[in-house]
């Protein structure tokens, strides 16, 4: 901790892939050991970094996981096999919607009076910190924005949620030209099993007629662009609100 704290203070960037190794390979290590020290009684209130410091060199942490994983992908030769992630252990500490949620009627309660501005704060945080939740960091700052001063806060999350699942999806089928009913179909059967289901006929019957004198490789291409579309998308709203029939 000592290390992590001198070498790598909050608030400097990490400069030249060497130093970010380290830092990875460091951080790593501080993850494993808390997961062990969290089952032990005598640990409780000696942590060493505060929640706050927590959440933000887990925020560094995924924020290079993110650009590793983008290099790897543009550069298919390119092998991190020397870069290991402790992912899992992240996710074992990260916050849940609920808790934002919590924090979003906190920042209602108290807009205006100087404190909303430090609950709005901490919700970036938390959501940085997330693994899950980073990739929907628009869609609580867009709620965040437009939260009322009445109603209920689950109610209104889940209104906004399917208000935007709705706009977004319709943007892609638009976009494809997919038929509608079977790609609400499709993605409803997603969000109730848990994943996309990348094979079988239920994704053929999603995507428009092929004439056939289009090129033989044309099905397969608008196929695979299809699925990595519905992909991020379901990736983007799920665990966020149930899903129309679950």
């Amino acid at each position: 901790m000592d290390e992590l704290l001198t070498a790598y203070p909050l608030g400097t960037s990490i400069v030249g892939e060497s130093a970010q190794k380290e830092f990875i390979a460091l951080f790593g290590t501080v993850l494993r050991l808390q997961n062990i020290l969290t089952s032990v009684d005598e640990f409780a209130g000696k942590e060493i970094l505060t929640d706050r410091q927590g959440q933000d060199y887990r925020s560094v942490y995924l924020d290079l996981y993110a650009e590793f994983r983008k290099e790897k992908t543009a550069d298919k030769q390119q092998i991190n096999d020397d870069i290991v992630f402790e992912i899992e252990l992240i996710k074992q500490v990260e916050i849940k919607v609920d808790y934002v949620l919590m924090l979003a009627q906190k920042y209602r309660a108290q807009r205006g009076d100087g404190e909303d501005k430090e609950i709005r704060a901490e919700i970036t945080r938390a959501v940085d910190a997330s693994p899950t939740l980073r990739n929907k960091k628009d869609l609580v700052e867009a709620f965040i924005d437009r939260v009322s001063i009445t109603g209920e806060i689950d109610e209104d999350w889940r209104a906004f949620i399917e208000e935007r699942r709705e706009s977004e999806l319709e943007k892609i089928i638009e976009a494809e030209n997919l038929r509608p009913d079977a790609t609400r179909t499709f993605v409803d059967m997603a969000f109730a099993d848990g994943s996309i289901q990348i094979a079988g006929p239920a994704i053929t019957r999603v995507l428009p007629p092929v004439s056939r004198f289009a090129p033989s490789g044309g099905l397969g291409e608008k196929k695979q662009r299809v699925l990595e579309k519905l992909g991020e998308y379901f990736d983007r709203f799920f665990g966020l609100s149930s899903a129309r029939n679950s």
